[in-house]
């Protein structure tokens, strides 16, 4: 997948996974109690800083925290741009 944006620095652009639909038991979790995703596949990096390159690729899965990144929309699709400090794992 490619989009039209090329982050900055340590910038990372994620698209989050879906929010999970039902709990392990088959009970249907309605949207207004459905958790912000904490997944997501890396979809561009930036180069990084000078003395400290991205670690992470375009395709990764990563962890990141709950309230890391800001939101934002392109080509009608939902993405978070943080920082790969923000990240906490390559699952």
């Amino acid at each position: 997948m490619s989009v039209n944006i090329k982050p900055l620095a340590d910038r990372v652009l994620v698209e989050p996974a879906a929010a999970e639909e039902k709990t392990a038991s088959g009970i249907i979790i309605p949207d207004t109690a459905k958790e912000k995703p904490q997944r997501g596949t890396v979809i561009a990096a930036g180069p990084g800083k000078p003395d400290e390159p991205i670690t992470v690729q375009v395709g990764d899965t990563v962890l990141y925290g709950k309230y890391s990144g800001t939101e934002l929309q392109l080509e009608g699709k939902d993405y978070m741009m943080m920082r790969e400090s923000d990240i906490l794992a390559i699952v």
